[in-house]
């Protein structure tokens, strides 16, 4: 039964070939994918496969790509290629920033047969790696049909993923059980994965731990720096659609006791730059947009930093960092970066993604949670006016970025036995233990 299930959810992607292409036009037209690399997304490659053992390694967007690095990086040194799949533009800006030689970045097929055999056909990787929770049925039972062993690296599974995927029955077991290995996040991680009928699991502990902190151009920041002067600043990063909204209203409930306030935006998506400067407006508040060059002066209220790759600067220029996409239900973002550059964080309570991470430094005071803006608003409120207390959140979080490390290597121990056997150098000795 699992495997009929499976080979129609095959042949439903055959059939769904034409409404992709629509599909894919309409992202093309709102701007979220590059029309220069169409060919990408239906398993057409834009480069050719270099010789020798191959790893392809999949993460989803900027954030699974920025922790995968390390691994990718040792799996070079080892002699391995690489090619890293992503799903979203920023994601592939990102990756081309990233002076790896040998690493070759391509946009995911869309999960249908014919892209993904493509896609396998072209690169013909000696193992496929996957970041989180990325697990798509088509791809991975084409791996299974391939002989191509199937690892997932600091593997996360919610709840709600849990329940869904039990839901499925048959189709659940016939896709996890392809999964020859799952490095999970937390033991309640793997414990799910293992129910759901993957093979060897194991518990690593978060890769994105072990992570390098956010680079930054020290001039930019001081010149940053020289702008704002002694006015008071808090940041609020990765920010999603009716998010922002909240954090103009704190803005205003912060204006009586802070008449010089700055607020600085840094949105998930900069393209939302324009329709953000428009809402800012519409608040009656003046907004400096730094994609087009505006200085911050001393009218500006709110900064839009609405420019790729620069969340480095923000968390070292702002004290006081509120983490995106945790008071609208998208999931959270990794409040890491900003821990490791010792940065005062708050968040909302949506926080999914990141729950055992969120959980850990709330209970173990590394992080506030906040409802609304309201209490966003009295949060940073006390952390403006007593810089003791936001310097001992900063500093909690840190210690608590220093004392979750180690996963990375043990990532690395437990692909040693499904590394192509070819791979010499440190990516073996890494994942082994050997010197």
């Amino acid at each position: 039964m699992a495997s009929a299930l499976l080979t129609a959810f095959r042949t439903v992607g055959v059939t769904a070939t034409p409404f992709l292409r629509f599909f894919h036009q309409r992202r093309v037209r709102a701007g979220k994918e590059d029309p220069a690399r169409r060919g990408e997304r239906f398993g057409i490659a834009s480069q050719p496969r270099p010789a020798g053992k191959l790893v392809w390694i999949h993460a989803a967007s900027v954030g699974e790509a920025n922790a995968v690095l390390p691994v990718v990086k040792a799996m070079l040194d080892g002699g391995l290629s690489v090619v890293l799949t992503t799903g979203t533009l920023t994601s592939a800006q990102v990756v081309a920033q990233v002076q790896l030689e040998g690493l070759i970045h391509q946009f995911v097929p869309y999960d249908t047969l014919p892209n993904m055999r493509r896609f396998l056909s072209h690169w013909q990787p000696d193992l496929a790696i996957t970041v989180e929770s990325e697990i798509w049925p088509v791809m991975i039972s084409e791996l299974k049909q391939r002989g191509i062993p199937l690892a997932v690296i600091n593997g996360r599974m919610s709840e709600t993923s849990f329940r869904n995927w039990q839901r499925a029955g048959n189709l659940s077991k016939a896709v996890f059980g392809a999964v020859d290995l799952v490095v999970a996040q937390s033991a309640e991680d793997a414990r799910r994965f293992e129910a759901l009928g993957a093979g060897a699991t194991c518990n690593s502990g978060n890769i994105k731990f072990d992570g390098q902190p956010l680079s930054y151009d020290a001039a930019v920041v001081a010149a940053l720096q020289q702008e704002i002067g002694e006015r008071p600043v808090w940041l609020a990063a990765s920010t999603h659609p009716g998010e922002e909204t909240q954090i103009l209203e704190t803005h205003q409930l912060l204006g009586p006791r802070f008449p010089d306030l700055l607020t600085i935006i840094v949105p998930r998506h900069p393209k939302r730059g324009d329709l953000i400067a428009q809402e800012v407006k519409g608040f009656g508040m003046s907004v400096a947009k730094r994609s087009t060059g505006d200085p911050i002066t001393t009218q500006t209220q709110v900064y839009l930093a609405d420019t790729l790759g620069e969340l480095g600067v923000f968390y070292k220029l702002c004290p006081i960092v509120f983490m995106g996409g945790s008071l609208v239900p998208i999931g959270g973002h990794n409040l890491l970066e900003p821990a490791q550059m010792h940065c005062a964080i708050l968040s909302g309570g949506k926080t999914t993604n990141f729950a055992a991470v969120y959980r850990q430094f709330n209970r173990e005071g590394g992080a506030l949670k906040v409802a609304n803006p309201a209490a966003l608003a009295e949060a940073v409120e006390r952390l403006l006016t007593h810089p003791d207390e936001a310097d001992a959140l900063a500093l909690k979080a840190q210690e608590l970025v220093a004392a979750g490390a180690g996963a990375l290597d043990q990532t690395l121990k437990a692909l040693a036995p499904i590394l192509p056997e070819a791979v010499s150098g440190k990516a073996r000795e890494q994942s082994t233990g050997e010197v």
